[in-house]
């Protein structure tokens, strides 16, 4: 007997995926967070990733999205060595999309080389971001790109 859900889980995915993805950066904007807290905004970056996996309509860009947002979780609570695997996938995903989502990739990368002690490494991918920054086209873009590359130069 297999036990068919009462629900839609495409409409599940759907809801689950942007919830979880919303209230992750809830988290990540909050001043102070508890360590309980911490744990729960990288449950919940990871469940919105998981749940973009499930739905028909993932691109690799919400992917590229997706698992930058859980390799920025990981660098905020201080585990460098998961922030760059998922800054690694974020990289794999954001490469045919445009110079934005590329420049978040090498800035992942370059906070999960700084928590590794790695400052060569993380100057690196600092400059690779930059140079991406300078080639968005968009208006707004470059300049959130640019002060979370700013954030990283402190």
């Amino acid at each position: 007997m297999s036990a068919e859900p009462v629900f839609d889980s495409e409409l599940a995915h759907t809801h689950f995926s942007v919830e979880c993805f919303n209230s992750t950066w809830e988290l990540i904007d909050k001043k102070e967070r508890t360590p309980d807290e911490d744990l729960m905004m990288l449950a919940r970056a990871i469940a919105s990733l998981w749940h973009w996996t499930q739905r028909p309509d993932c691109t690799p860009r919400n992917l590229s999205i997706g698992y930058w947002q859980v390799s920025r979780v990981c660098a905020l609570i201080g585990d460098g060595t998961l922030a760059r695997r998922y800054a690694e996938a974020c990289l794999r995903f954001s490469r045919d999309e445009g110079p934005f989502f590329l420049g978040y990739a090498y800035e992942c990368l370059a906070r999960s080389a700084r928590l590794s002690h790695a400052p060569d490494e993380a100057l690196h991918f600092l400059a690779e971001a930059r140079r991406c920054a300078q080639l968005v086209e968009e208006a707004e873009e470059p300049i959130q790109l640019e002060q979370d590359l700013d954030s990283l130069a402190k």
